[in-house]
């Protein structure tokens, strides 16, 4: 097996050399990544014979290797969300390289520098050899992708998020999870809130966890009140999808770990601010609430939190998480 780059790797076992390959780029986080995963998959059944590349970064891996579309992961990252400014490719050019980066020149640019055979894109006016589909900026991030493959004929289904269940079990089984962080302060609601609803839900009788990566041990130990579970520090990918998915539900802004709820089912209350759900919500149901106020977008890039977020409250998160047990109480007096 001849990899790309030294760096690269492997996630579904030998790949046999002399593969073509497809070299995806979406070098961002977690949510981007699972967001993108109907188009991966929608790539991987069109093109069954080929050695799929994701570039994205390494800490990516185990999501990248749960969504079944993927071959080898190649690292790639750069700050604030923003295009790489070189690949570490060493090897033939790709036969296909996808845009799921962005919609601009630079990404543009840096796939076609490795001259694959074709470049799948969106149309911008600084690249015209791009002869892509037009972008449409308030369109939902899952559609946008498969209608992005579509244009070049491969059919996709903005519905394709499920991952399977974990092997590894949860850390906390049943707990109702609160992740208090978020990429950027402008999506993080304000911990007292968090810590608020946590004493909520165990006056109601609920278990409680909260979760934070790395360098968010001070954020998780403010809303871990007295009875709830803290998870610092950043548990691995296995241990937190096992988590997620053993959930009785997840709280959290626009971030990783909604995305990751919806892939396991698990029912989730969305705190949205700076950007709309209609752009990075969740897929209609019951079981997914989003908290919203209507207003104009705002920076989702800001050093403080969006004033649309902090419209919301802890008992807004609280009534929303009252509507999903009553749900699911419903659902077992008819079951």
């Amino acid at each position: 097996m001849t990899l790309c780059h030294p760096s690269a790797i492997p996630l579904a076992g030998p790949v046999a050399d002399g593969r073509p390959r497809l070299l995806v780029l979406r070098a961002l986080g977690l949510g981007d990544l699972l967001a993108g995963v109907p188009a991966l998959r929608a790539l991987r059944a069109a093109h069954p014979g080929h050695e799929i590349v994701l570039a994205a970064p390494g800490g990516l891996a185990g999501p990248a290797a749960a969504c079944g579309a993927v071959d080898t992961l190649l690292p790639a990252a750069a700050p604030g969300r923003a295009v790489p400014s070189a690949l570490p490719w060493a090897a033939p050019p790709p036969d296909i390289a996808v845009d799921l980066h962005g919609n601009g020149p630079p990404s543009h640019r840096l796939l076609a520098a490795l001259a694959p055979r074709r470049l799948l894109a969106f149309a911008h006016p600084g690249t015209p050899g791009v002869q892509g589909p037009r972008w449409r900026p308030d369109e939902h991030e899952r559609e946008r992708w498969c209608r992005l493959l579509s244009f070049y004929g491969i059919p996709g289904d903005p519905r394709d998020l499920a991952l399977a269940p974990p092997r590894t079990p949860s850390p906390a089984p049943g707990a109702v999870v609160l992740h208090p962080g978020a990429g950027s302060p402008s999506r993080r609601w304000p911990p007292e809130r968090y810590a608020a609803v946590a004493r909520g839900l165990l006056e109601r009788g609920h278990r409680v966890a909260v979760t934070g990566g790395p360098g968010e041990e001070e954020l998780v130990a403010r809303v871990a009140v007295p009875g709830a579970r803290a998870l610092a520090g950043g548990l691995s990918f296995a241990a937190l999808s096992a988590l997620v998915a053993a959930a009785r539900a997840v709280v959290s802004g626009d971030t990783g770990i909604a995305h990751l709820a919806v892939a396991h089912a698990t029912p989730t209350v969305t705190l949205f601010g700076p950007v709309a759900p209609a752009l990075w919500g969740p897929p209609p149901s019951p079981r997914h609430r989003v908290l919203w106020h209507p207003g104009l977008p705002g920076d989702p890039h800001a050093p403080v939190p969006d004033p649309l977020l902090l419209r919301i409250g802890p008992q807004d998160v609280l009534g929303a998480l009252d509507a999903l047990d009553a749900l699911d109480e419903r659902r077992a007096v008819r079951g």
